[in-house]
């Protein structure tokens, strides 16, 4: 056994016992459910091998019908489908989009993609997701502009939806639309409305680190079913209806294959034991970790349920000396995979000329959860072993 050192932002140092050799624990691998080869198995047998075919069909009637949306369109990339969704709702060169500052680039990034601008709201602390007092300060600042956003893009972050009530209210007042960026939270629900479904777009990712997989692929929902049918064109490089090549408008390659569709469908018959899993092991931390005052993990709000994608806390930074690349170090020595909380994208070098509203006057919440956040291995197929591990781990700093 040797012992290791770890680095504080003060002179105090502390050390953990650490074992020579480990299984690694990954922060969220896929889960197989065994029953993905029925269908992979069915498209090579029905040689259904483009994107095209009768998963893609199937997955896309089976994830609309989950969710209660209308239509879903079956696609590369949870990216792709925020890419159509702004382009089905005609933003362009010179628009701007309101979009969560706390989340993954991916969110962002089609705004780029459609020339337009973006905007980024800042967190808030009940939720960690999009803040209504930064949306209203954001509308207020674009209607004395003159120059009101095409579009908000809402992401419910690590399986947790925001607070979606005071966020429509505020879109619905200006008239512009929402795309609800549920790449994460697949599963979660808001006063009892699935994840996804609050927008005139949702849209969902199945990479493969989510909470189900199929290797890869996204879906855009939405209750406007003609203009699902619009994405699925647009999709498939927009090839109008004729006996020879012919196209009208630009199109994209981003349909779903159905030998994925196939993985997709096989995941999404276990999507609730998945959520249940994830949830089990939220409250497993909660529990070995409870105590400790210094963790707070992502709050849950009464009326919100979700899926706990992955299990995220801060530390109180006047309660510890502890930060969390003490603790990602520490991990890491023990062959346990950690992640720091996403990096705001305001604060970012792509997006150095974006404007940015924050919800209270000092540090912005979504810069304060980053530089106190971490996230911890959350696989729905974690043993509960190896997260004692993790909690043992956790522990020791803090008992040292």
């Amino acid at each position: 056994m040797k012992i290791l050192p770890i680095e504080q932002n003060s002179s105090t140092s502390f050390f953990i016992p650490a074992t020579e050799t480990k299984e690694k624990i990954l922060l969220s691998t896929p889960h197989m459910t065994g029953n993905e080869m029925k269908y992979i198995q069915e498209a090579f047998a029905s040689n259904w091998i483009a994107p095209v075919g009768p998963n893609v069909d199937k997955f896309e009637e089976e994830l609309a019908a989950y969710t209660g949306a209308a239509g879903g369109a079956a696609l590369s990339s949870g990216t792709a489908a925020i890419h159509l969704a702004l382009h089905l709702l005609g933003i362009g060169k010179g628009d701007r989009v309101f979009c969560s500052s706390l989340t993954f680039v991916a969110s962002a990034n089609p705004i780029l993609y459609e020339g337009a601008e973006p905007v980024f709201i800042d967190a808030e602390e009940e939720t960690w997701n999009m803040s209504p007092v930064a949306l209203r300060k954001a509308f207020l600042a674009a209607a004395d502009e003159g120059k009101l956003p095409k579009a908000v893009v809402i992401v419910n972050l690590y399986g947790q939806s925001a607070q979606m009530d005071e966020l429509l209210e505020i879109c619905n007042e200006y008239g512009v639309p929402i795309v609800e960026d549920a790449a994460e939270s697949l599963g979660s629900s808001y006063k009892g409305k699935s994840s996804g479904t609050f927008g005139k777009f949702g849209i969902f990712s199945f990479n493969g680190n989510k909470i189900i997989t199929a290797s890869s692929g996204g879906m855009l929902i939405s209750n406007d079913t003609e203009t699902i049918k619009k994405a699925r064109f647009l999709a498939s490089q927009a090839k109008d209806p004729a006996p020879y090549y012919k196209h009208h408008e630009i199109g994209y390659n981003y349909r779903l294959s159905n030998v994925l569709a196939g993985i997709g469908r096989a995941q999404l018959e276990a999507i609730d034991e998945r959520v249940a899993a994830r949830r089990a092991v939220y409250e497993r931390y909660a529990a070995g970790l409870g105590d400790i005052e210094a963790i707070e993990f992502q709050p849950e709000p009464k009326g919100t349920f979700s899926n706990r994608w992955l299990t995220a806390f801060t530390l109180n930074p006047d309660l510890t000396a502890l930060v969390p690349e003490n603790i990602k170090r520490a991990l890491a020595a023990e062959e346990i995979e950690s992640r720091n909380v996403w990096n705001p994208l305001h604060s970012q070098e792509l997006f150095k000329d974006a404007q940015f509203f924050s919800h209270g006057d000092g540090e912005a919440v979504s810069e304060k959860i980053f530089r106190h956040g971490l996230c911890l291995p959350s696989g729905s197929n974690m043993t509960e072993e190896q997260q004692e591990r993790v909690i043992r781990v956790i522990r020791s700093l803090f008992n040292n």
